[in-house]
């Protein structure tokens, strides 16, 4: 019988969802020890600072979305959104992450979990050329909200419903704000379920303002 660990005590999550996050958990602890998927100091609570704090992300868009999650180094929010998307049997992920080692602990990580999801070793840069259209865009601790505005701009520019869903810490007021001297773009702010001074900040209709 599937373990049910704490941190999902009232959420809605199927056994087989269960199951599949808790092979992940297992992969992931064991590939951590070689190579660095996330802080070390954040290991021991992978469940609720990795795995729930992901979850919140397909929880505010859920349903049949083809996401595309930049850097997904160890696989957060990304194959655990492919874990929740292979739930419903529809949807996709695309995981871009450039780092090698990385790359391959992500395809594996889809094969063991049946995770809904394809790895794109490559820079982010180049990703709108390998990958034509999504829904959604996902990133977490990875970089500046200026610059990740800079990188969904190609999809936005394809699909004018598109949203993106990006984890913050407590200074993300400035975040915003400086991108405000570049950038329209729609915001809400939804307060995080596990860290209290974080956000993920959901962002639509983005355009790029003319100099």
């Amino acid at each position: 019988m599937s373990r049910l660990p704490s941190e999902l005590n009232g959420l809605n999550v199927s056994r087989e969802t269960v199951d599949r996050l808790n092979a992940f958990v297992v992969l992931f602890q064991k590939w951590a020890k070689a190579i660095n998927l996330v802080a070390p100091s954040t290991l021991s609570e992978v469940w609720s600072r990795h795995i729930v704090d992901s979850m919140q992300i397909y929880s505010l868009y859920p349903g049949p979305r083809t996401w595309v999650d930049l850097g997904s180094g160890g696989g957060f929010p990304g194959i655990v959104s492919g874990i929740l998307l292979a739930g419903i049997g529809d949807g996709w992920v695309h995981l871009v992450e450039s780092n090698n080692k990385k790359a391959a602990f992500l395809r594996t990580a889809i094969l063991e979990t049946g995770a809904r999801a394809s790895v794109h070793a490559i820079r982010i840069e180049d990703a709108p050329v390998a990958i034509a259209h999504c829904d959604a865009i996902s990133a977490r601790a990875l970089a500046d909200l200026d610059l990740l505005l800079e990188f969904g701009l190609p999809w936005a520019q394809r699909n004018t419903d598109l949203r993106l869903f990006l984890h913050k810490g407590r200074d993300y007021q400035r975040e915003i704000d400086k991108a405000l001297g570049r950038w329209r773009f729609d915001l809400v702010k939804h307060a995080s379920i596990v860290e209290p001074d974080s956000v993920v900040l959901e962002l639509s209709k983005l355009s790029q303002k003319k100099p």
